[in-house]
């Protein structure tokens, strides 16, 4: 059901990013408790304000409120995805290159399920990502149909 409710809300919500410039990165809808959250993180280049996300959130609740798809009462959050923002797509992670990511895997690469580093490349679907090992730099190259999870990371 939570697959039907992100498909519908991503063909609602996809509209109004265009017609403003900004960008889907993700669509969650979520348990937590007692609550169900609909939760819609938006981007664009350079960031975006608490006014952008506002007026997509009226405008998106306003489709919902006329479709109705989801029958249980939940708390709707428009937001940005913050500096860890999810890395999905091709797309994503071509944007994320030379930047610090953060990819865990579906199954172990040289005996690890997580690496975070410089993504230094992204070519034929292989991320090649440079790490730290104590004070060694090291390399590894990860097929996209093997990461499970991405995200940018911050760097200390």
């Amino acid at each position: 059901m939570s697959s039907q409710v992100v498909k519908t809300t991503e063909e609602l919500v996809l509209p109004i990013l265009e017609e403003n410039n900004l960008e889907l990165v993700d669509i969650e809808y979520v348990k937590e408790g007692k609550n169900w959250f609909l939760r819609i993180f938006i981007d664009k280049e350079g960031g975006i304000d608490i006014t952008e996300c506002g007026e997509v959130s009226e405008q998106l609740s306003e489709k919902l409120d006329e479709l109705d798809p989801i029958k249980e009462a939940y708390f709707l959050e428009v937001s940005s995805p913050g500096v860890e923002r999810p890395i999905k797509t091709v797309e994503d992670f071509t944007k994320s290159i030379n930047k610090n990511v953060h990819v865990k895997l579906f199954e172990p690469i040289d005996g690890e399920k997580v690496y975070e580093g410089i993504l230094l490349s992204f070519e034929n679907e292989i991320a090649t990502i440079e790490y730290k090992v104590k004070t060694r730099k090291k390399q590894v190259e990860i097929p996209f149909n093997k990461i499970a999870k991405a995200r940018l990371a911050v760097a200390l």
